[in-house]
Parts: structure tokens; sequence; C-alpha cells
């Protein structure tokens, strides 16, 4: 058996490979092409070993990076003939993908003959096919009508780019050009990902870099276990609900038996509902991480999120059901939902083990997809709605961040900037701030939501589809906090009544001049609204993040 790694070492290790995956990330986001990834990062960064492990990660999207062990095990069981200079590429939900729009692509990393490790890149993709543009289907009866599958594939070999396959993938793409410029930024970032690990490993030598990230997963793992062991023994339940399927189902119950001992932890979603046959399921992947990432939440923030962290955590869950679908079944909201509401369920029930560490409920994700024509250019265009983001839950430690997003992303999904969008897409920005009253009540106030009135400038009719949750249930209060406002959205045409939109809906005609009014809820308070310090409510008056009259 190899010495241990000196802790100086195996700190060195550690921040070196922090600085490998937020470098890629950089690359990723300067070279990229479209706005969903250059402007709202709707991407992520990680290192993984020829196990699947998690060995770093950036801080990007967390339910991305939560799926990508089953990610490269699904490449690692398909492919035994790796060799330096080799790229792969996969996105299909049931080879360990989360769904669809998500492509995942890996570089593998050598020392000498000998390979290590993965560097990885998954990104959201602006459309990948399917019956409706942008990759979102609320019509899907199958996986099928989502997109374009992608089984783990060889897209370079020995650092010959497959040509024919990168033709072939985005000839199925509505916007071939963005979709090429986005698949050479995720594969350019992987690429350079794996020179740095190469520099590191010439460095200090692939044992020694092995042997410390062996070290990094027990100190996380003990870390971790230190923090579980505090929290109270028990079974503890708790449960969240979807508002509907988009095809006459309400109320989707997923359900969260969480039985803690010692410093381990472990999550049952068994009694959770039957799966849908619209798609709102969730892939096992996905599941997994959602799961992955309510434990995070309730540790501290500087135990590094690595596959040693996660040791103590064990899942069951049966197929067939909301949280994990059977194979053919269409997923691409799952990412979101039930993802938010797996990990709203999971928190809910520990916040009897742990309660100052359990946070409120972050809001839930609405969004627009919009296609037409730009009346400058004359060219096609689709647009993805990330403005206008929800309030993050409060917590023990304060009130909620406003806009700050939803449960699956914390912040890591960024809005964009108004301008760069207005300049891009024939779209007007007439009122985008915050919304007074939409959080959460309690001793911390959660995040407040927004208010966004978007004017459409097309000179000719263009579409819309909407694919989300939230008009029913608002983000959950915590420990007596109130739960937050619900979503309110409706598209504004001039002679027409308002139309008051569905969160899961196609075809929806939008006429040039058309204004969609978004009010988007907040995030849950935390604690009694009772126990809010006087001086805090004083401010929240007087900066109008209350009105005490509401604003929907």
């Amino acid at each position: 058996m190899p010495r241990p790694v000196d802790p100086i070492t195996r700190s060195v290790v550690e921040h070196r490979l922090s600085s490998i995956v937020t470098e890629m990330g950089e690359a990723m986001l300067r070279t990229s092409y479209s706005q969903i990834l250059n402007s709202s990062r709707d991407f992520s960064i990680g290192i993984t070993d020829t196990q699947g492990r998690l060995v770093a990660q950036a801080d990007h999207i967390p339910v991305h990076v939560g799926a990508l062990p089953w990610a490269t095990r699904a490449v690692e069981d398909r492919f035994r003939d790796v060799v330096p200079g080799d790229v792969f590429l996969m996105n299909d939900p049931y080879h360990g993908g989360s769904h669809l729009p998500d492509l995942t692509a890996f570089v593998p990393v050598f020392d000498g003959d000998e390979r290590l490790f993965w560097t990885v890149v998954r990104a959201h993709q602006s459309d990948i096919g399917g019956s409706t543009y942008g990759a979102y289907n609320p019509d899907a009866r199958d996986i099928w009508t989502e997109g374009l599958r992608v089984p783990p594939i060889r897209l370079t070999e020995a650092g010959r780019l497959r040509e024919d396959l990168i033709d072939l993938l985005a000839l199925n793409t509505r916007n071939g050009h963005d979709f090429r410029g986005d698949l050479a930024a995720m594969v350019g970032a992987a690429t350079l990902g794996e020179r740095r690990m190469t520099k590191l490993f010439a460095e200090f030598g692939g044992p020694v870099v092995l042997q410390a990230v062996e070290g990094l997963f027990d100190a996380a793992e003990q870390r971790a276990r230190a923090i579980v062991a505090t929290w109270a023994d028990g079974v503890y339940e708790g449960e969240a609900f979807l508002d509907d399927d988009g095809h006459g189902r309400e109320d989707i119950r997923i359900h969260a038996r969480v039985t803690k001992r010692g410093s381990d932890v472990e999550v049952d979603l068994s009694a959770s509902d039957p799966q849908s046959t619209s798609f709102v399921n969730s892939s096992h992947a996905n599941m997994q991480s959602a799961c992955a990432m309510a434990f995070a939440y309730l540790l501290d923030a500087d135990v590094p999120k690595n596959a040693g962290a996660f040791r103590p955590l064990t899942v069951k869950a049966r197929e067939g059901t909301i949280v994990w679908a059977e194979p053919g079944r269409p997923v691409t909201m799952c990412t979101s939902h039930p993802s938010d509401e797996i990990v709203e369920a999971i928190v809910k029930a520990l916040s009897g083990a742990c309660p100052a560490r359990a946070m409120a409920g972050w809001g839930r994700r609405f969004r627009i997809a919009l296609q037409g024509e730009d009346p400058r250019t004359g060219r096609g265009f689709i647009w993805h709605m990330f403005h206008a983001r929800p309030g993050g839950g409060a917590s023990s430690g304060g009130d909620g961040w406003s806009t700050a997003g939803e449960w699956h992303t914390v912040g890591g999904l960024k809005f964009g900037s108004v301008e760069f969008a207005e300049v891009r897409f024939p779209l007007h920005f007439r009122r985008h701030e915050f919304l007074p009253d939409s959080g959460g009540e309690g001793q911390f106030r959660g995040g407040l939501g927004a208010a966004l009135d978007l004017v459409v400038e097309t000179a000719t009719p263009a579409v819309a589809n909407t694919a989300g949750d939230g008009i029913r249930y608002g983000a959950c209060g915590m420990q007596g906090g109130r739960d937050a406002a619900p979503h309110a959205y409706r598209l504004l045409s001039e002679g027409r009544e308002p139309r008051r939109l569905k969160t899961k809906e196609t075809g929806i005609p939008v006429r040039p001049g058309d204004v969609f009014e978004i009010r988007s809820g907040g995030g849950g308070g935390w604690g009694p609204p009772e126990a809010r310090d006087p001086v805090a409510r004083e401010r929240d008056l007087a900066e109008e993040l209350v009105s005490g009259k509401g604003d929907r």
C-alpha cells in the first residue's frame, strides 16, 4: 500500500482541482454561443474518477452535478477501449442522464498509459429537436417526442473529430449554428480540464494525486458524518406536491421517509405517487441528484461536496413512480420538477432532526420559451425566459435572497443582462424589479420574487410554450414561517381579455405588441412571524419590500 499523502500536499491538490473546474467554467462561459449558456449559465463542470465518483465540481447547477456519477458510469459501461484524445457525449435519461436538453461531454485523463479521471461538462441546449422548440414539451406522452436521445457515443476518436456525428446531431436541432458552437465550447472546456490535470500529474505524479483524492474523500466523509451525528435520531416524514402534470392530474405527491441513525441517513421515496403520462416524471439519475442536493444543503457550506461527503446517504425508491419513471416515459421537466419537490420533502422531514439547518422552500420554476422572427434581421429566434427568478427561502441565518431562483439551482442560474437580451432579441423589458409581499413572512422573511412586464416587439405573430409549476403551491415556510405567494403569469393582448398562463401548455399565440405580465413567487419564511425583529420590519417597509397591499 502506498503511503498516505501528507496534509499539505493533499490541500494543494484540493485547491488545484478547484481551480481547474473553475477555469473550465470560465472557458465555457466565454466561448459558448447561446444565451442560455453564455448569459444564464445553465451548465456545470465536474471531475470524476473511473469509478464515477465525483472528485471536484465548480459552483454552477447542483442538479446537474449530482447526476454526473451515473452518467460517467454509463460511459464506463459502454466503452472499454478508451484512448487519449477521445471525447464522449451523451444525454439519454435512461443511460445515466437527467433530461434530454442536458448534453454531457467527457474527456478521459491519462497519466502515461493509465486512465485515472474524466473531465466533464454538462450544458443545457437551447433546442434538442422533438415536437416542441426549446426542448420542453408539455404535450409529450413518451420520450421520443421530447427530442434527440444520445446514448454514450464516441464523438472524437483519438483526436479525430467525428464530423458526421456532429452533422447528424446539429441537423436534428432547430438552431444548428448555436448547437455547433455550444458543443465546441463544451469539448473545449473539457479538453482544457484534461490539459490542466495532465500538468498536475507532471508536477506531483499520478499516484500522489490519486492518493490525495482518496484522502479528500475520507476527509469530506468525516466532516459530513460529524455533522449528521449531531442530528436527532429517528424516523421522519415529509411531503411536497406538484400542482399538476398538464394532463388533468393534480396534487401529485412526493413522499420522503427519512431514517437517521448515528451518522447515517436513509431516504426512502418509495411511497411517492405513480408515474405520469406527462414530462414531470424523473429519471433515476435525476432523482439521485435531488436527494444528494437535499443532503448537501443541510451540511456546512464549506464541506467539500465530493463523493466522500455523500457516503452517509442511502437512497431507496421504486421504479414506476413519479420520482423514478420506467424507460420510455417523458422526463424533460424533471430537473426542475419533481427535483424541487423531492428536495422539499426531504428537508421538511429532516427539519425534525436538525431544525436550525432546515431552510424554507425556494420558489418553483416557471419558464416561457418564445419562438418567432426578429424583424431587424429576418432571422428566426428561440428565447428562453430566465428573468424574473423566484425568491430563495429564509433560514435560521437570515432572510432569503430575492430573485435567487429555485431549490435545484440555488442561485446558479442567472437571469443575465436585460440590455443584452434586448439587443439580441425583439423584446423590451418595460418593468423588471422586486415584487413586494411575494416572500413568506417569518422571523426571517423569504426572498422576493419579481415583477416583469415584457413587451414582444416582433412584426409577425410568434408562439410560446410554458413549462413549470407553482401557481397553486408557493414555496413552503419552515419552523412556523409562512408559505410564499405562488406565481401569477398573464399574457396581455390589446382588444382581448388577459390570458392567465398555465404552467404547462404549448402553442400559445403571441401577437406583435403583446405583453407578458410575470409575477413570480418568493421564498418561504423561517420561524414564526411574530418573532421578527421590529427593526427589520421597519426596514422592509422603508425599502418597499413589504407594502401591505400586494402587487398581484
